[in-house]
């Protein structure tokens, strides 16, 4: 199975990971971002707003396998224009190049968000969940996966929907790595928001090993949830950072980080992916923040 696979968004943190786990299971990874110097001789910086860039790309590599990741990911960056240029306008892109090519792919798989489900809708959420997108972001990624049912007739696409996840590596405007640096800097406050919310966290190697998997089956029309199926309260994220770390601090709550009408519990509903991926035991929070502690 294992041929020549290209990730978008390589030099990422989630790509990172990702371009491991298919080495590891045999394939030749090439890259893409808007990194301008490659990092390897398989990286090639690229626009994905240039249409001819991506074509040129797509024309190099030839890619068997696409893992599509490259995205503005951040909810509060600042410019809301830029997710849908990034996000739909660049995926419309690839697609169009992956259909027009001569080599077509064995499989496309496309990175959503779990973040188009909203944040109103209580309990365990499936891909069935009607979608209830709260931002830009969220917008973006809902309208990219409507504009590539125009390609699934000539590209066998799967569309994955992450919820939370973190590792060594992720920026710090993230919340557990906010966390994390504040407890490794034995700081003596930190300012948060409802520390009762309870979200699906994941750790990215378990993140990475699901998209692997999946390119091994590729459930051509699926959507999947990546998820771990646990909720985490920010108040269990504390205490674990704390034990893990032997340091308390101050919680201060800054009323800008607490959004009104922010449903109490909510987390991924992982069957499906189970069933088409495999079932494995997913890594513990605790055993991600130990990690995050110990290399971050």
């Amino acid at each position: 199975m294992p041929g020549r696979a290209l990730v978008t968004g390589s030099e990422g943190f989630t790509g990172q990971y990702v371009c491991q786990e298919l080495q590891s299971a045999g394939w030749e990874v090439w890259g893409t971002g808007i990194r301008p110097s490659p990092s390897s001789d398989q990286y090639i910086p690229c626009e994905l707003v240039d249409p001819q860039q991506v074509e040129a790309l797509i024309a190099r590599v030839q890619p068997d396998l696409v893992i599509h990741l490259a995205a503005i990911a951040f909810v509060a960056h600042g410019d809301p224009s830029a997710f849908y240029q990034v996000n739909v306008i660049g995926t419309r892109n690839l697609l169009a190049s992956l259909a027009a090519s001569d080599h077509k792919p064995s499989c496309v798989i496309l990175a959503s968000s779990a973040n188009i489900y909203g944040n109103r809708t209580e309990g365990a959420l499936n891909e069935a969940t009607p979608p209830d997108p709260a931002n830009d972001y969220a917008l973006s990624k809902l309208a990219m996966e409507y504009m590539a049912k125009l390609w699934t007739q000539q590209l066998p696409i799967v569309i994955t929907r992450p919820f939370n996840y973190t590792g060594v590596g992720q920026d710090q405007n993230f919340l557990i790595p906010k966390v994390v640096q504040h407890f490794k800097n034995r700081s003596q406050v930190i300012e948060l928001g409802n520390l009762d919310v309870g979200r699906d966290f994941s750790d990215v190697r378990d993140v990475a090993r699901a998209y692997v998997a999946l390119a091994t089956q590729c459930p051509a029309g699926e959507t999947v949830n990546l998820c771990s199926g646990r909720s985490y309260a920010l108040r269990d994220v504390l205490l674990l950072a704390s034990e893990l770390s032997g340091h308390e601090l101050t919680i201060e709550i800054n009323p800008a980080f607490v959004r009104s009408n922010e449903v109490r519990n909510l987390r991924g509903d992982r069957s499906r992916l189970e069933a088409l991926a495999g079932y494995w035991e997913p890594i513990s929070l605790a055993e991600t923040i130990e990690w995050m502690l110990s290399n971050s």
